[in-house]
């Protein structure tokens, strides 16, 4: 019977866990109830886990506290959709209980277990019940029960999965819609199993990805005709702070700007972390010392240690635009024609990703660093991403603001009412109110066999989808399309952009806008190419 984990237990128990969450990935993917091709939960959990597994696997023997800490920045960084971003602030709350740790046990293993549950509803504007924030609340709560009868590790986890596994059998009755399919919570699945996995890992029985599913490493830059005359600033100082009292970390920010480049400063509740290059660390840490306790600090002499390690270490830094202007913008879209309307508009930046493969918040953040303005915009563009996006704003300098487009129809027409001069809070709401004056309809296809809202699916159907409901099925596009136009004449709508997508010929696509002109003569109707995957049609009406 296992009673504590060290470090090295705890790379296990991550390992095993990303493992089985990889091996089981499209079984949570059929979960998903809505029967479009996106249905990624189980492709974003993995992606997001095993971003931290491959951390810990290069890791040399982590204590108990640096493994943790590698696993939730890793997570922080990778998170990808909503299930991923919250299996994410799960490790980030273990990850701050086990700070300062050299063993946990049974008792501590489950204050971590709450710890990330309390950070994860935290970041949840509105928590429902039926999802994965369910199945960690009772699983932790359950822990803290057995805690305290027994103290063994392997005793509080059993129970903790016990309960997440009941917990996980009722979410279908918790969301209606869940218990109209029949089905369990995808992204509490994804956490039942990975306690599972952590439960074999305590026994010794490890679970392992097949061959050729581990994420492929990724490229290194080479730095072989690196010049050291080309550093700057000397030395690499990185540090992290205790809070200890209410002094703004925005007056350090500037500070530290005044005194060197690739400055990195994340607050939270607990700490303030800051990277900062500078020929002068005793200023740095002079200053950093009113805001609270060092809890570590590193200072690396660039020059000297022009080592592969040091490079490696110094390339991880985001590199960050010099502001030029106010205000910027990226966007997530996927398809060409989309992508030029975009830049069109003034958006500085585009992240590629969508519907079947949703960016994680280091794509976003790269993009947004490649800003060169003092605050930047982000329209995520799919309600799968915001959350991705919103963890971006404590990883840079710059002032990140999340626009919560769900469609890219919302994203163009938040963008036709962006002012490049204008102020930060004006454009915050001129682009959030012009959410609400398009409406969205989409045509894909049905990904699987589904029974849904009182539409019998077939896989293979084409959907159309108005807003972010199913609008109807049928095997003809053509009716879809009629449906579609009818309710748009219906509703009195102007403007009506037709962008169709990469699997359209033109030929089909002006079939489609004489459709649309036929039903509605009174609107102005613009035709383009978007060229995006696996939607057929995105069509915006104002």
């Amino acid at each position: 019977m296992k009673q504590t984990i060290n470090g090295a237990d705890f790379c296990r128990l991550m390992i095993s866990a990303a493992a089985s969450i990889e091996i089981n990935k499209q079984k949570l993917n059929e979960l998903n109830v809505f029967p479009v091709p996106d249905g990624d939960t189980g492709t974003n959990m993995s992606m997001t886990i095993n971003a931290a597994a491959a951390d810990l696997r290069k890791a040399d023997a982590p204590t108990l506290e640096k493994a943790a800490a590698i696993a939730a920045n890793a997570m922080l960084r990778g998170a990808r959709g909503n299930s991923g971003v919250i299996l994410s602030l799960l490790l980030r709350g273990i990850s701050r209980k086990l700070k300062g740790a050299e063993e946990c046990d049974g008792a501590l293993w489950a204050q971590a277990l709450q710890e990330g549950v309390d950070a994860a509803y935290k970041a949840v504007m509105k928590p429902a019940e039926g999802t994965i924030l369910t199945v960690a609340r009772l699983a932790a709560g359950k822990a803290m029960e057995a805690a305290k009868k027994n103290k063994d590790m392997e005793v509080v986890h059993e129970a903790a999965l016990e309960e997440a596994k009941i917990a996980l059998a009722n979410t279908v009755n918790q969301n209606p819609v869940l218990k109209k399919a029949g089905v369990v919570d995808a992204g509490g699945k994804g956490w039942v199993v990975a306690l599972e996995a952590m439960l074999c890992a305590l026994r010794g029985e490890d679970i392992v990805a097949p061959e050729g599913t581990a994420q492929a490493a990724a490229e290194q830059a080479n730095f072989a005709d690196f010049d050291t005359e080309d550093i700057t600033f000397t030395y690499c100082t990185e540090f992290i702070i205790s809070r200890e009292n209410n002094n703004d970390p925005e007056k350090l920010r500037d500070f530290l700007s005044s005194l060197g480049d690739s400055l990195v400063l994340v607050d939270d509740e607990e700490i303030i972390k800051v990277h900062v290059h500078t020929n002068d660390p005793g200023k740095a840490l002079h200053e950093a010392i009113d805001y609270g306790s060092f809890v570590t600090v590193k200072i690396e002499n660039m020059r000297l240690q022009h080592t592969e390690k040091v490079m490696n270490e110094t390339e991880a830094a985001p590199k960050i635009a010099e502001p030029e202007k106010a205000l910027g913008v990226v966007s997530v879209c996927a398809g060409d024609g989309l992508a030029d309307v975009f830049r069109n508009l003034g958006v500085d930046g585009i992240i590629s990703g969508g519907q079947t493969m949703n960016p994680s918040t280091q794509d976003i953040l790269e993009a947004v660093n490649k800003v060169p303005a003092e605050t930047v915009y982000v329209l995520p563009n799919n309600k799968n991403i915001i959350m991705a996006a919103q963890q971006v704003d404590a990883l840079t300098p710059k002032n990140v603001i999340v626009i919560p487009s769900k469609t890219v129809p919302q994203g163009i027409t938040a963008m036709l009412n962006f002012n490049p001069e204008g102020e930060v809070q004006e454009n915050v709401d001129a682009l959030t109110e012009a959410l609400d004056t398009v409406d969205t309809m989409q045509i894909t296809y049905a990904a699987r066999n589904s029974d849904f809202d009182g539409h019998d699916i077939h896989e293979g159907d084409y959907l159309a989808i108005y807003g972010s409901a199913l609008f109807d099925t049928n095997q003809n596009v053509d009716v879809l399309l009629t449906a579609l136009a009818e309710k748009v004449r219906d509703t009195g709508k102007e403007f009506i952009t037709i962008y169709y997508g990469e699997d359209i010929t033109e030929q089909q696509a002006q079939t489609a806008a004489a459709l649309f002109t036929g039903i509605c003569p009174d609107a102005d109707i613009t035709l383009l190419n978007g060229g995006q995957p696996v939607y057929y049609y995105l069509i915006s009406a104002e």
